[in-house]
């Protein structure tokens, strides 16, 4: 089998509303993919973050790629990831683990296997939880409480609410509310997405460790290793971090450091699904969960693959309009709050290009 062709596809479509993290206002939805053909009719899937740099970087890697074996992955994997010249990290490395996630969809597909299998089967379901409890405008306490029962009602047994964006004071009855509004038996787990200085997170950490806080992602920012460490040496609450990092090279120094007991780690940033299992194994032998960010559609066979697969970050409606529509098949929460991998061979993801076709962008 060799590699024929390799396509990027862009989309974009607004929100009803614009959606604000604790550093950060989303007013659009990004979608991005690579398609990665074959000689033998084999396409993989691969999932991307898009923009003018990460397509470029895919059209600058395609030569090295055509008439390859796609199911070589660890021989590709070497070729693009050239620290002197192309990769290590930010949009270079994204785009590698665009291209590493279609390879991987090939392979399975080929093996006649989900991936999850693939990859190692450790569970055919995972935990989840339900991420949102944005900033948005118009969105008060009794607002923020209702999307929280919300999810709760759909089965969800975890969730995630935003902080950061709002003096200490207002974030910590936002935790209360919600915290009322789920009960006492749901998990609550806040994101910072890197708003404080370490110092800064302790306040919050220490006023809110009472409402049974599961972990405090991102406190602080990525490279802040020390930072990271120092927050979690006065505060009960487990300290998440990941999203932001990249490589196996990474997330050791993230384990040098003690800078988190779970590590966020997001297959389309740090180096694709080759990389990923690299972190995951390193996490393993220090005895650390990984509980990735973003993309459920790639992440549920990451979590369902290996045995310090933690939970399963599930983004619904409320975050993105097109939910359940840019797919043929969306994943659904179980009755149990759990989310099972697809069957079919590969990543089980087939856009629906009629729906999207309006929305293409690039």
């Amino acid at each position: 089998m060799k590699i024929t062709e390799i396509i990027t596809e862009e989309y974009k479509w607004p929100r009803a509303k614009p959606i604000t993290n604790g550093l950060h206002t989303y007013t659009d939805v990004e979608f991005a993919l690579v398609r990665i053909r074959t000689d033998e009719g084999v396409e993989g899937i691969g999932l991307g973050s898009g923009g003018d740099i990460w397509r470029g970087v895919v059209k600058q890697l395609t030569p090295h790629l055509l008439g390859e074996d796609p199911v070589n992955v660890e021989r590709l994997w070497a070729r693009l990831w050239v620290p002197k010249l192309i990769g290590r990290r930010g949009l270079t490395t994204r785009a590698i683990s665009s291209i590493d996630i279609g390879l991987w969809d090939i392979r399975a597909k080929v093996a006649g296997l989900p991936l999850y299998k693939l990859l190692g089967g450790f569970r055919d379901a995972v935990p989840t939880y339900i991420a949102g409890g944005y900033y948005e405008e118009g969105k008060g306490l009794r607002e923020l409480a209702q999307e929280m029962e919300e999810n709760v009602r759909m089965g969800a047994r975890a969730i995630k609410m935003k902080v950061g964006a709002v003096p200490i004071r207002e974030d910590v009855e936002r935790v209360r509310v919600v915290r009322d509004a789920i009960g006492p038996d749901v998990k609550l787990l806040v994101d910072a997405n890197c708003a404080y200085r370490w110092y800064t997170a302790v306040q919050l950490a220490r006023r809110i460790e009472d409402y049974d806080i599961f972990w405090f992602e991102e406190p602080v920012l990525p490279d802040d290793y020390d930072g990271h460490r120092k927050l979690a040496q006065q505060t009960s609450i487990p300290i998440a971090t990941g999203e932001n990092e990249y490589t196996r090279y990474g997330f050791r120094d993230l384990i040098k450091h003690d800078a988190a007991a779970i590590f966020n780690a997001d297959a389309k940033i740090l180096g694709g699904v080759t990389e990923y299992m690299k972190v995951a194994a390193l996490a393993q032998a220090n005895d650390l969960d990984i509980a990735p960010h973003g993309s459920q559609d790639i992440h549920v066979h990451l979590v369902a693959a290996i045995p310090n697969g933690l939970i399963l970050e599930y983004y619904r409606d409320t975050v993105d309009p097109m939910w359940g529509r840019i797919y043929k098949d969306t994943l659904a929460l179980n009755a149990d709050g759990t989310v099972s991998p697809p069957t079919v061979p590969g990543i089980g993801v087939e856009p629906d290009d009629a729906v999207l076709a309006p929305y293409r962008v690039a």
